[in-house]
């Protein structure tokens, strides 16, 4: 039997084109299960386009477009990884406002792998490793 600990709590997964596709569906599964709510929300409008290890993987449907989402709506946050996705993210000032929105209001973030790089961006990390420093240094 599933549990219903998440019953009736909203999760935004914030992604784009570029997603690791287990680190979305594996957590979004036990999302899921536990009872919550989960909507895929994006810059990107329509679908996104997950990377599956070496090769594209499989498209997911967008349930909300990042322009029309109010974070206010959302109890938790879930930033999956992939190199490709979060580094476009991070350079996008809408994603990292959403982002910052959790971060400001205490609310539950789970970033997964490269994930990160974006909660970084929004100000969400407070002790660093030095890779994470430079990756926030990298850009002009």
């Amino acid at each position: 039997m599933a549990s219903t600990t998440l019953q009736g709590k909203k999760v935004a997964i914030l992604v784009t084109d570029g997603f690791e596709q287990s680190e979305l569906m594996e957590p979004r599964k036990a999302l899921d299960e536990a009872g919550a709510k989960t909507i895929v929300v994006s810059p990107n409008e329509g679908k996104v386009k997950g990377w599956n290890h070496t090769e594209w993987g499989n498209e997911i449907p967008v349930d909300i477009s990042l322009g029309s989402a109010k974070a206010d709506d959302f109890d938790a946050l879930l930033l999956p990884g992939g190199v490709m996705n979060p580094d476009q993210l991070r350079i996008k000032p809408e994603a990292v406002r959403f982002v910052k929105h959790f971060v400001d209001a205490d609310k539950p973030v789970a970033a997964v792998c490269h994930g990160p790089w974006t909660l970084l961006e929004a100000g969400g990390v407070w002790r660093t490793h030095d890779d994470i420093v430079a990756l926030a240094e990298d850009r002009p």
